[in-house]
């Protein structure tokens, strides 16, 4: 049975693309750089590489969070001063609490067998704002944000952390959800917890459990 459910925040509970979108349209307005759809999507895009690249040692967080801007900026000969977009847009994001439809009815659900841990990388004054104002605390036992653990997923170390912070833990009766194979995945399978890959499609290649929605995910766990 499992009955510690070790969470992913960011598109596994909250909206992070929604918030992303806004606040990235927002700050660059006010910066009088010119929005459009193809500006929001390449920017997801920068951004996603250098997590990625976080995640794989590669770049450091204080680095990330400008360097986004700067490539951006340069790819569509914006003037902007990345450091001061990127200082605004971090503010910004601490407002950007959006749960994903049907979020807080899962976790209401597996509130009532276990307990629930929520395992996030992400700047602690970004993370703690937004689960604050989302009322995601109100349903989370603990939360373990990486800047705060001193190290990212997917780190084994990250995982220990987590392991060590959390009482009477059992690895056989924990399972660990998130969206991401390079992140979410790779830290739970370094310590052989079981693991649910959440939304979208079932990647080519990937051949563990899988659930497009919450339901699904009820359902796998009755049988894991």
């Amino acid at each position: 049975m499992k009955d510690i459910y070790l969470l992913d925040a960011d598109d596994t509970l909250l909206d992070f693309k929604r918030g992303e979108r806004e606040k990235l349209c927002e700050v660059l307005k006010e910066y009088g750089v010119e929005v459009n759809e193809a500006v929001v999507s390449r920017f997801h895009q920068i951004n996603v590489a250098l997590w990625q690249k976080l995640e794989r040692g590669e770049i450091e967080r204080q680095e990330l969070v400008v360097e986004r801007f700067r490539r951006l900026f340069e790819e569509i000969n914006a003037s902007a001063a990345p450091e001061g977009v990127s200082k605004h847009y971090f503010s910004l994001m601490k407002q950007a609490a959006y749960f994903i439809d049907g979020a807080e009815e899962f976790l209401k659900a597996i509130k009532k067998s276990g307990r629930i841990y929520i395992v996030t990388n992400g700047s602690r004054e970004v993370q703690r704002s937004r689960f604050a104002l989302s009322g995601l605390n109100g349903y989370a036992d603990g939360v373990f944000i990486s800047e705060e653990a001193g190290v990212d997923k997917p780190s084994s170390l990250y995982a220990e952390f987590v392991e060590a912070h959390i009482p009477d833990y059992d690895r056989a009766r924990a399972v660990w959800i998130g969206d991401s194979l390079s992140s979410d995945y790779l830290c739970a399978k370094s310590k052989g917890i079981a693991f649910i890959l959440f939304g979208g499609n079932k990647p080519e290649g990937y051949g563990g459990l899988f659930a497009r929605n919450y339901g699904e995910i009820l359902e796998i766990l009755k049988n894991i």
